[in-house]
C-alpha cells in the first residue's frame, strides 16, 4: 500500500507526525527505530533569540485534556541549528521546523536562517500560540496572516505551513488568506484559550493565568474545522487536536487532512504516534485501500 503524501515539493513516507512541543529532542521514552518510522517530526517552536517562557506552574490536567502555558521556552535558532538539529537528523526522517516571532521582520530572518539547513524540509509558522501575552495573534487576522505568509514565501526556499488558531470566528477565512499568500499547507488546530482556578486559594492554577487546552476534549471541534477548510480550499492540511487513537487519526484523514500530528497522546503514551501509524495501515489493509490518497477527504455526505 502507498502511504506517501506530498506538501509542496516534499514527499513524506507516511501521514503521521508529532505536534510541536510534545515530543522532545531525545529518544528517552521512544526508541530511535520507532521514531524513524514516522513521516516527519516537528520539534518545539523556535524563536530568533533565547526565550525563558512563562512562570510556573505551566501545565494543569483537566477533564479530557490538559492546559499548558509553556510560553515557547527555547534557546534560540542558532542553538537549535548547532545543537538540536544534528540530534534530530540522525533519525533520518524529515524535520518540519516550527518558528515564532514578534514581528514580520523576525519571521523573515528566521526563514532565511533555515534556508540551507540540511534535514529541515519545511517550516511551520506558529501564528497561533494562545499563551503569549499579545493583544492579537496573527492567525486571528486574515490580512495579517496574508501579509506575513507572503513575506516569508518571498525569501523561503522550503515549503511554508501556516499554523492556525481555533480561537477565531471564521477559521476558513484565515486559511484562505494563507493560501492566497502562497502557503503550501496549513496546520490546525492549535490549542483553545483556557484556564483553571484553584478554588481553595481562589487563584488561577497557571502562573500565566491562561493557557492552551489540548486533548480529547477539543477533537470534535478541531475535526469540523479541518472539514470546513478542506471543503472550501482543498489545500493540504496537517491536522491535530485530540488525536489519541488510530480511529481519531482516520477521522481527520477522512475529513480532508493530508497528515495528522499526535500531541497530548504522547504525554500519556510516548509510542502513541507509532501505534496510530500501525492502526492506519491495518485499517487500509482491512478495507482494501491501496493508496492513502483514496482515504484523504473521502467523507460521504
Amino acid at each position: 500500500m502507498k502511504l506517501n503524501v506530498k506538501i509542496g515539493k516534499v514527499q513524506f513516507k507516511n501521514p503521521v507526525t508529532v505536534a510541536s512541543g510534545t515530543f522532545g529532542y531525545i529518544e528517552k521514552y521512544c526508541s530511535p527505530s520507532k521514531i524513524s518510522q514516522l513521516g516527519a517530526i516537528v520539534p518545539k517552536t523556535v524563536t530568533l533569540n533565547l526565550r525563558e517562557g512563562n512562570p510556573s506552574p505551566r501545565i494543569v490536567e483537566t477533564p479530557s485534556g490538559m492546559i499548558n502555558a509553556i510560553g515557547i521556552e527555547n534557546q534560540g535558532i542558532d542553538n537549535f541549528l548547532s545543537e538540536k538539529l544534528p540530534k534530530l537528523t540522525k533519525f533520518k526522517i524529515p524535520v518540519i521546523l516550527s518558528i515564532s516571532a514578534n514581528t514580520d521582520k523576525e519571521f523573515v530572518t528566521l526563514a532565511k536562517k533555515v534556508n540551507n539547513a540540511k534535514g529541515i524540509c519545511a517550516i511551520e509558522l506558529n501564528l497561533s500560540c494562545p499563551n503569549l501575552k499579545k493583544k492579537q495573534l496573527v492567525a486571528q487576522d486574515a490580512k495579517a496572516t496574508y501579509r506575513l505568509v507572503k513575506a516569508v514565501k518571498k525569501v523561503c526556499k522550503k515549503p511554508v505551513i501556516a499554523k492556525l488558531t481555533p480561537n477565531v470566528t471564521n477559521i476558513v477565512e484565515i486559511a484562505q488568506a494563507a493560501k492566497k499568500a502562497g502557503a503550501d499547507a496549513v496546520s490546525l488546530v492549535n490549542t483553545f484559550a483556557a484556564m483553571a482556578i484553584d478554588i481553595k486559594n481562589r487563584k488561577p492554577v497557571l502562573g500565566n493565568i491562561v493557557g492552551g487546552l489540548s486533548g480529547p476534549a477539543i477533537k470534535p471541534i478541531a475535526l469540523k474545522m479541518v472539514y470546513d477548510i478542506y471543503r472550501e480550499t482543498k489545500m493540504p492540511i496537517i491536522a491535530m487536536g485530540g488525536i489519541m487513537t488510530n480511529d481519531d487519526a482516520l477521522e481527520f484523514l477522512i475529513a480532508g487532512a493530508s497528515m495528522v500530528a499526535v500531541g497530548t497522546a504522547s504525554f500519556v503514551n510516548p509510542n502513541a504516534s507509532i501505534e496510530i501509524l500501525s492502526g492506519i495501515k491495518k485499517y487500509m489493509k482491512k478495507n482494501k485501500i491501496k493508496d492513502i490518497k483514496q482515504l484523504i477527504g473521502s467523507i460521504r455526505t
